[in-house]
């Protein structure tokens, strides 16, 4: 028996220490019948930063979105990021660039068919803090336009 609660105390205290700094959110916002703008938002907890889409070859996992294909939709350009923290990071060696506390990425799609659309996708992003990285992390995503 003592076993057993050894056991359980020490699943939950592996469970614990299991870091997710980056909570994802999503919105859309009709400009008129033909247009909306998609908004996907990630805070991030203090002293964490996720990537720009715009890392280089050879950095961190750099910020990424792909949306599956549906009718009723067709992406117009691509995902928009505002103006993010550019720095020298050590641990790669490069000019890395990056958001903290919240960044909201813009996508905006032209409506092809019915007056509402589920848009649907996965992101895929990585997070550091100043002393340790963790791994890439993929997120699937539901934005219903309406």
């Amino acid at each position: 028996m003592i076993g057993l609660v050894m056991l359980v105390a020490g699943a939950t205290a592996t469970q614990a220490q299991i870091l997710h700094p980056v909570t994802w959110s999503y919105g859309a916002k009709k400009l008129n019948a033909k247009e909306a703008v998609l908004f996907l938002k990630a805070t991030v907890e203090n002293g964490w930063h996720i990537y720009s889409q715009n890392v280089s070859d050879g950095g961190p996992v750099k910020t990424s979105f792909t949306f599956a294909a549906a009718k009723g939709y067709k992406l117009n350009g691509s995902v928009t990021e505002p103006a993010p923290i550019a720095r020298f990071e050590k641990a790669f060696n490069m000019q890395v660039s990056y958001f903290e506390h919240e960044v909201i990425f813009q996508q905006k799609i032209k409506l092809t068919g019915a007056a509402q659309v589920t848009i649907k996708g996965t992101l895929e992003y990585m997070t550091c803090n100043d002393k340790q990285c963790l791994p890439p992390e993929d997120v699937n995503f539901t934005i219903p336009v309406k």
